[in-house]
């Protein structure tokens, strides 16, 4: 099995990146996340998880363990395929993830193109047992009130969940709680 490659990246295609790993191009496909910030002619490291079928080899990849262990456990979900966990790690963060599961929202997971209410629940269901909460779940569950409003503020006004999630991680710790405040400083990071 390739566990992790590091290379040059050679092209980008929607949601996968060509390596040139010793002279060889590897297609491997990756969350959108990743594959819009990097560029070509950067060196890349990815670990890697190999899906074997009759006609197809299929590499995916990601920048850290965390997340190729969550892509394989999605796997492990009845109905959810290689192409909707990659879908999932492209839309949600392993926060957001996480505090869909502890939480009981598992609709947050039905806004992933791809996930349905009844697969979102499937998933809810099989991570409850799989996923370990931890201190950053502690964090999470802390502002989650206020942020899962700004979330839906901000989905509503058309961003999307990783666009919105990206600009709620950079409100400042120190920030006010107030859903008005944290909604005005997270479109701050818009314009």
């Amino acid at each position: 099995m390739i566990s992790s490659l590091l290379g040059e990246l050679q092209q980008k295609e929607d949601n996968a990146l060509v390596v040139a790993v010793g002279g060889v191009g590897l297609r491997v496909a990756v969350p959108k996340g990743l594959a819009e910030r990097l560029n070509i002619g950067d060196k890349v490291f990815l670990r890697t998880h190999l899906i074997v079928r009759e006609n197809d080899l299929s590499l995916y990849g990601f920048e850290s363990a965390e997340d190729r262990k969550l892509f394989i456990t999605l796997l492990g979900v009845d109905g959810v395929g290689p192409k909707v966990a990659l879908s999932v790690l492209s839309t949600l963060t392993i926060d957001a993830i996480q505090r869909a599961i502890f939480s009981d929202e598992p609709e947050l997971l039905s806004r992933v193109p791809g996930v349905g209410k009844k697969t979102a629940q499937k998933i809810a269901l099989y991570l409850k047992d799989r996923l370990k909460p931890d201190d950053t779940l502690a964090r999470i569950a802390s502002m989650s009130d206020a942020d899962s409003e700004v979330l839906a503020a901000l989905t509503a006004l058309g961003y999307s969940v990783v666009e919105a999630q990206s600009a709620i991680q950079s409100i400042p710790k120190d920030a006010s709680k107030d859903v008005e405040d944290r909604l005005r400083l997270a479109l701050q990071n818009f314009g």
